[in-house]
C-alpha cells in the first residue's frame, strides 16, 4: 500500500512543477522556476521507489496519465484555458484507461 502513496505523492510532484512551469516563464521568475526543480525532483525520486514494487509500465502509465488529467484541470481552473469537447472526451479516455490498469488489471502489481 505504500509503493501507492510513493506513487501518489510522485503525481504531485509532477503536477506542481508542470503548473509552475508555466508560471516560470522560461525560467526566468525564480521561485516558479524553483518550484519546478523541486517538484520534478520529489516526482522522480517517488516514482523510483514505486518501481520496486509496481512494473515500470504501469507506474509510468498511471503517473503519466493521472498528471495528464490533473494538469489540464489546473490549466482550466488556474490559467483559464478552455478544452473543448475532443479534449474531454480524451481525458475520460485516460482516466478509464487508468482506471483499468489499476483496479481491474492484474498486471497492477497489486
Amino acid at each position: 500500500m505504500l509503493n501507492f502513496l510513493f506513487l501518489g505523492l510522485a503525481i504531485v510532484g509532477e503536477v506542481v512543477a508542470t503548473s509552475a512551469l508555466k508560471a516560470s516563464q522560461g525560467f526566468t521568475q525564480p521561485v516558479p522556476s524553483l518550484i519546478v526543480v523541486i517538484g520534478y525532483g520529489v516526482a522522480f525520486f517517488f516514482l523510483s521507489l514505486t518501481l520496486k514494487v509496481i512494473p515500470i509500465g504501469i507506474a509510468y502509465a498511471t503517473w503519466s496519465g493521472a498528471g495528464v488529467v490533473l494538469v489540464a484541470l489546473i490549466g482550466q481552473l488556474w490559467f483559464h484555458q478552455k478544452l473543448d469537447l475532443a479534449a474531454v472526451i480524451g481525458i475520460g479516455f485516460i482516466i478509464v484507461g487508468v482506471l483499468l490498469i489499476n483496479v481491474v488489471s492484474k498486471a497492477g502489481g497489486h
